[in-house]
C-alpha cells in the first residue's frame, strides 16, 4: 500500500483492533497511536521519499517477571511484552543495501554483498542488520534489502530490551518481505539472539527475544535446543495491582564484561562438573561438590549456582501461582527472586564505586514506600538500568509522586501487558 492510502487507512480505524491489542488500551484512547504512526510515515518519506509502497511493523519491549539470569543456563523464565515498542515504516528494495534510519539517529547503511561480521561493526545497530540478514540468507531466503524509517519508546537502557525489541522488529520485516511470513516468531527470536552473539558481541541469553517476538504472559523451558513455552496471563488491574518500572539514573550501557561474567562463572561451576550448563547438573551433586567447587571457580561463581538453582524452581512457581489465581503467592515468588538477586547474583552493583549504588537505593525506596505491600526487585540484565515493582492502585499516584521526587520526573513508568508479539500490522 501507498503511503497516502496507508495514511487514509490509519485515519479511517482500519488499524484500530490491531492497535487496540498492541497498546492495550480503549479504541477511544488510539488517537495518540494512529498519529504516531502517520508521523513515522512522514518522516520515511522524508528520508526516502514519497512515491514507496510501504508496510508498518511494531515490536515489544518486555519485561521480566521471574527467573532472573536463568535463560542461559537452560532455565525456566517467566516473561511479558509490553506496551512501549519500537515501529518501523519499511520499504522493499531490490539492490541488496540496507538503509535503516532511526528517529535522533544516523542512518544505518548495510551492504548486503558481504554477510561475514564486521569487527568495525561491534555494538552497533548495522551489526545487528548484516547478522539478521545472513541468518535469513543462510536459511535459503534472498534478502534484497529495504528501507525503514523506526521510532521507539522503549528507553535505551531501561531492562525493557531495547535491542531485542529492535532485533525481532527487523526479524519481522525480513520475514515479511523475503521470507512470506514462514519464519515463526521462535525462529525470529533465535535469528535476534544470533545477531546479537556474533555479529554485535554479546553473549545474552534468548530470553528477551522470545518475550518481543511471542507477546503476551509467557513460561519459557530452555533447557532443550527447542525452547518449549507455556502461554498464561494475569489481569494486574483485576488483582488490583499495577506493574512500574523505575530508572534508577544509572547508566545501562558499556556493561557488557559485568553481564558477560554471569553466565561465564556459572558455566565454570557446570564444567567442573562434566556438563555444559548447569540445568544439565544435579542440585545435590552441586552441593556435594562445594569444597572443590570454591577452590577452582571462586565463591561468587558459587553464590551464584546457589541462585541459578533456586531461581529455576521459583520461575516455575510462579508460572503455577498465575495459572492458579494465585496472585499473592506470585508477588512472594518475586520478592524472593529479587532478594536472591541482590543477595547470590549480585547484579544489583558493580560495587566500585559506593557513592553511587542506584538500583540498590531505588530498591529500598520501592520497598519503604510500599510497607510490605506489593513487591520490588532489580529488572533485567542487573548491574544498573531499572527495578520492577508491583504497586497497590490505591497508593499508585503517591508512590510515583514520591519516587520521582528522589529519582527525577518522569521515571517511573506504568506498563501493561501487551497480548501481541512482532507484527506487521
Amino acid at each position: 500500500m501507498n503511503q497516502k492510502d496507508t495514511i487514509r487507512a490509519l485515519q479511517e480505524g482500519n488499524y484500530d483492533t490491531t492497535l487496540s491489542r498492541m497498546y492495550a488500551c480503549p479504541v477511544e484512547a488510539l488517537e495518540p497511536y494512529r498519529q504516531r504512526f502517520i508521523n513515522a510515515i512522514n518522516a520515511f518519506a522524508a528520508e526516502f521519499g514519497e512515491d514507496k509502497d510501504i508496510a508498518l511493523f511494531s515490536a515489544p519491549g518486555r519485561t521480566e517477571l521471574c527467573g532472573n539470569h536463568t535463560d542461559h543456563q537452560g532455565g525456566h523464565v517467566l516473561a511479558g511484552s509490553v506496551n512501549l515498542d519500537i515501529i518501523a515504516v519499511a520499504s522493499k528494495r531490490t539492490d541488496g543495501q540496507i538503509r535503516l534510519k532511526s528517529e535522533d539517529y544516523a542512518m544505518n547503511e548495510v551492504d548486503l554483498a558481504d554477510l561475514y561480521p564486521q569487527p568495525g561493526e561491534i555494538n552497533s545497530s548495522s551489526a545487528l542488520l548484516r547478522g539478521i540478514a545472513a541468518k535469513f540468507t543462510h536459511m535459503g531466503y534472498l534478502v534484497t534489502g529495504f528501507d525503514a524509517y523506526t521510532t521507539s519508546n522503549v528507553l535505551r537502557g531501561s531492562g525493557i530490551s531495547s535491542s531485542a525489541a529492535f532485533e525481532v522488529l527487523v526479524g519481522n520485516i525480513c520475514n515479511s518481505f523475503f521470507a512470506g511470513g514462514a519464519v515463526t516468531p521462535i525462529q525470529i527470536a533465535q535469528i535476534g539472539q544470533y545477531a546479537e552473539n556474533t555479529y554485535f558481541g554479546k553473549p545474552c541469553g534468548l530470553m528477551d527475544q522470545m518475550a518481543c517476538s511471542i507477546g503476551g504472559v509467557i513460561a519459557i523451558d530452555f533447557h532443550d535446543n527447542e525452547p518449549q513455552v507455556i502461554r498464561t496471563d494475569v489481569d494486574l488491574a483485576k488483582e488490583g495491582f499495577a506493574l512500574c518500572i523505575l530508572d534508577s539514573g544509572a547508566d545501562h550501557t558499556d556493561l557488557t564484561d559485568a553481564y558477560a561474567a554471569i553466565p561465564a562463572e556459572m558455566n565454570a561451576v557446570a564444567h567442573v562438573l562434566g556438563k555444559e550448563h548447569l540445568s544439565q547438573v544435579d542440585k545435590k551433586e552441586f552441593g556435594a561438590a562445594l569444597p572443590e567447587l570454591r577452590i577452582q571457580c571462586g565463591d561468587r561463581a558459587v553464590l551464584r549456582a546457589m541462585h541459578y538453582f533456586a531461581e529455576n524452581e521459583r520461575a516455575q512457581r510462579a508460572l503455577r501461582s498465575l495459572q492458579n489465581g494465585y496472585f499473592k503467592q506470585y508477588l512472594r515468588e518475586i520478592s524472593s527472586s529479587g532478594h536472591s538477586s541482590f543477595m547470590y547474583l549480585q547484579n544489583v552493583s558493580l560495587y566500585d564505586d559506593p557513592r553511587h549504588m542506584e538500583v540498590a537505593l531505588t530498591i529500598a525506596l520501592c520497598k519503604d514506600l510500599l510497607g510490605g505491600r506489593g513487591g520490588a526487585r532489580v529488572h533485567g540484565g542487573g548491574f544498573a538500568g531499572t527495578v520492577q515493582a508491583y504497586v497497590p492502585l490505591d497508593m499508585l499516584e503517591d508512590f510515583r509522586a514520591q519516587t520521582e521526587a528522589v529519582l527525577g520526573k518522569g521515571y517511573c513508568h506504568v506498563l501493561q501487558i501487551r497480548s501481541i508479539g512482532g507484527i506487521q500490522l
